[in-house]
């Protein structure tokens, strides 16, 4: 599909001309209504996976096996004091 859009127009929606001439639609600038060029993209740039660590120990990079596993169990203090009787217990 061709969008045909006049100059004047085209400053204003640059931006989205662009994304959609990257995206592969046929851009088409006009002036009084008399196309004078097409905007088209070079090539589409080769976006490389990069592996992203979330949180702010990032830095630090991957889990290992084991402390990943750490984050899945429960924590026997927190265990311990669920299975207490007294309330007491549980606010010391």
């Amino acid at each position: 599909m061709t969008l045909q859009v006049n100059i004047a127009e085209a400053k204003a929606r640059l931006s989205e001309l662009v994304a959609r001439a990257e995206a592969g639609e046929e851009v088409v600038l006009a002036r009084s209504g008399k196309p004078i060029l097409r905007l088209q993209a070079l090539s589409r740039p080769v976006r490389k996976k990069k592996h992203r660590f979330i949180g702010a120990l990032a830095h630090l990079g991957p889990l290992t096996q084991e402390e990943a596993t750490l984050f899945l169990e429960p924590d026997p203090e927190f265990e311990r004091q669920a299975r207490s009787e007294d309330e007491d217990d549980f606010y010391r």
